[in-house]
């Protein structure tokens, strides 16, 4: 299906291009989002017509856009969550859980403008778009930790998993008996020591 662009989509074109796209992707998500209107001839001429507004309305909302952008400058979200050992997450971070930290933070943000591609599944700092408009991105950090102490150290460039799997693995220290036989421990010796000496 050929289509009018009424704004700026991602890998299809700017304002005013006509362009082929599948039928399903104009019929569910182009057309109801007003984000096109079919390529016909009333069309063409009705966008003609109607060119200078659309284009001067886009400009409004992408300054409005930008002025919105520069409050996201350095915007952090810590989400505190339960994790195992490992940083993996009981559950996932999703868009929701995104939006209800930034608007808690003050920013005007809905679902469909944060861009996460796949949900954030373990502990760490993520970079997450948010598009406030169709030529307008920003990025925002996602702090996901099991408490703030650990969220802190994260923030400072701290990668709170390799720097626990090394603390494990120094603090593991077994006591070695050169005497004791193969798989026994330092405590069994010492038990089994004086009943030879009595015997």
């Amino acid at each position: 299906m050929d289509v009018i662009l009424l704004e700026r989509v991602e890998k299809l074109g700017a304002i005013g291009d006509v362009v082929k796209v599948k039928d399903g992707f104009a019929r569910n998500f182009l057309l109801p989002n007003k984000k096109a209107m079919r390529a016909n001839e009333a069309n063409k001429k009705v966008f003609e017509a109607n060119r200078a507004r659309i284009e001067s309305d886009n400009a409004n909302r992408r300054g409005e856009a930008e002025k919105e952008a520069k409050t996201f400058e350095d915007a952090t979200v810590t989400l505190i969550r339960q994790a195992s050992n490992t940083g993996q997450l009981y559950g996932s971070v999703a868009v929701r859980d995104l939006v209800e930290a930034l608007v808690a933070d003050g920013h005007k943000v809905t679902k469909s403008q944060v861009v996460l591609n796949k949900p954030i599944k373990a502990i760490g700092v993520y970079e997450v778009s948010v598009a406030l408009h169709p030529e307008v991105s920003v990025t925002v950090k996602v702090n996901v930790a099991r408490s703030p102490e650990e969220a802190e150290m994260q923030a400072s460039g701290v990668d709170v998993m390799a720097a626990m799997f090394e603390k494990d693995e120094a603090g593991f220290i077994e006591d070695y008996d050169p005497n004791a036989e193969p798989g026994a421990t330092a405590e069994v010796q010492s038990d089994a020591a004086p009943e030879q000496a009595e015997g």
